[in-house]
């Protein structure tokens, strides 16, 4: 369904593309790669630096190797295109702490704690907490769950809320019926 109709004039001023390509490796491990682009249809000049239009102002690449649990084994960060040359780039070192973290619950928190504010670039960390949720959709499919174990993506969102009718007709094991007000037990 699109989106409503816009009833003003527009013109472009920005576009950014962030795409994430999962990868199954030959060691049982998996590469997830993220890339973000921002571009103007113009000529764009801010203290520092200038691009002409549709030159990347940013392009950013990130890649996390993880093994079947989510656990972060190496990451790697590139910066070919950014505002201020020489130094944007030069955080990327940083990125390849986090290894040893694990992508589900919390990986958010930990990611800000690692490389948030000071300690990273906002576009490179931008895309890292986006390449969370690829790495959770590179991994379903490929990795078993063990049927005692709830799957990751339960009470992740709406639609899976472990009180609703998508989970008690898709998951009836990890269905918790809502509590009803008043009616809460001792």
């Amino acid at each position: 369904m699109p989106l409503p109709v816009s009833f003003s004039d527009r013109v472009p001023v920005h576009s950014r593309v962030i795409s994430f390509t999962g990868y199954r490796r030959g060691d049982g491990h998996w590469d997830v790669e993220g890339h973000l682009v921002d571009v103007c249809p113009h000529n764009a000049a801010w203290p520092g630096g200038h691009r002409a239009a549709n030159e990347p102002i940013h392009s950013m690449l990130l890649r996390i190797t993880v093994d079947g649990t989510g656990l972060i084994k190496e990451a790697a960060a590139s910066t070919d295109a950014s505002p201020y040359d020489g130094v944007c780039g030069s955080i990327t070192r940083r990125y390849a702490e986090l290894a040893g973290i694990r992508v589900g619950p919390g990986f958010r928190r930990r990611v800000l704690q690692i490389v948030g504010s000071l300690n990273g670039c906002t576009h490179m960390t931008e895309l890292l907490i986006g390449i969370g949720t690829a790495v959770m959709q590179t991994l379903a499919g490929e990795v078993p769950v063990p049927q005692d174990q709830k799957p990751f993506s339960l009470d992740g969102c709406h639609t899976l809320d472990t009180t609703g009718d998508v989970v008690k007709k898709h998951y009836p094991l990890w269905y918790r019926p809502r509590a009803i007000p008043g009616r809460e037990s001792c």
